[in-house]
């Protein structure tokens, strides 16, 4: 039956990462095994900032909400890409198309705004050391939290909005193994060519002003750094090059998929599958491999639950 936006279709067929079953296979088990392993870390990370007193600055609690993004993330694509596996039809509603691309811009724009609080806390903590008390208190980080989820929020509801004044009147192949913006508003029956453009600004200028942003940032910070003789300075370095590390996984995929006009290219699934399934994982441990405050207070948090 007809909707307002003349959608009358129901569902989407997914093509799929691959067709090929060995490839298939091969990847399920390393989603499964990275998941395993990786995931659980993550949630190790969050709980061990909030067990430990001695971690407390504001760049742990930005890391332990990273974490939790990160989590909630991998969560949105994955469990249901593994599920289709085993699928000869893999198929998902038009409402849980929109759903997932809902949460996935959500979750996405969220991060993308926590790497900048992050970036603007290692600027305050290194170029004006004598404000960070003052600047970075509680409620500053708390403010800045839910301005984050707001801003995330903003930026995928202005993505569901356009897609859903959309006509789908068929066909319903999507040509990914989830729901996005590019392969899904090529499937409208209709002239695309100006949801494409606020597409592409909504998402992929973002994206590019928000990278180049970050990058001039780090690039003024590791300045200080490197002109600096102080003994926190080898640790600032190791931080900010934890950083900017993040910011190209986060980035880089980002602004191949959404900052160029939405034709298929060879590679989107292979740049979407890692944006989307493993490099979320891997952000929050990338982080506390080269934290030593925080490796240290797991490794004691392990320790008494080993004892006890």
């Amino acid at each position: 039956m007809e909707t307002e936006n003349n959608t009358v279709v129901t569902e989407f067929i997914l093509v799929g990462l691959t067709q090929s079953q060995s490839i298939q296979l091969l990847v399920f088990v390393l989603v499964l095994i990275f998941y395993l392993i990786i995931l659980p870390g993550n949630f190790l990370i969050i709980l061990t900032i909030r067990s430990d007193p001695g971690l407390t600055a504001p760049l742990y609690f930005f890391l332990g909400n990273l974490a939790f993004l990160d989590a909630s993330y991998s969560f949105i694509v994955a469990p249901r890409m593994l599920a289709d596996f085993f699928s000869e039809k893999k198929v998902i509603s038009y409402k849980g198309c929109i759903t997932q691309l809902f949460f996935l811009h959500f979750l996405g724009g969220g991060e993308g705004l926590l790497l900048v609080v992050m970036a603007f806390d290692r600027y305050i903590a290194i170029c004006r050391p004598l404000y960070y008390s003052t600047v970075m208190n509680p409620r500053a980080c708390h403010v800045l939290l839910l301005a984050l989820w707001f801003g995330g929020f903003v930026h995928s509801i202005i993505q569901v909005a356009l897609i859903l004044r959309l006509p789908f009147c068929g066909p319903n192949r999507l040509d990914n193994f989830f729901c996005d913006v590019p392969q899904v508003i090529k499937l409208a029956c209709t002239d695309t060519f100006v949801v494409e453009l606020l597409m592409v600004f909504n998402s992929g200028l973002m994206t590019l002003l928000c990278f180049v942003g970050l990058l001039a940032s780090y690039a003024v910070i590791l300045c200080r750094v490197c002109g600096s003789s102080s003994e926190g300075k080898s640790k600032a370095m190791s931080t900010c090059t934890t950083h900017i590390i993040v910011i190209f996984l986060m980035f880089g995929p980002g602004i191949f998929i959404y900052t160029r006009p939405f034709r298929a290219l060879p590679a989107d699934k292979v740049v979407s599958f890692f944006h989307t399934v493993i490099f979320p994982l891997m952000n929050p441990v990338i982080y506390t491999l080269r934290n030593q405050e925080v490796k240290a207070s797991m490794r004691r948090l392990l320790s008494r639950h080993v004892i006890c």
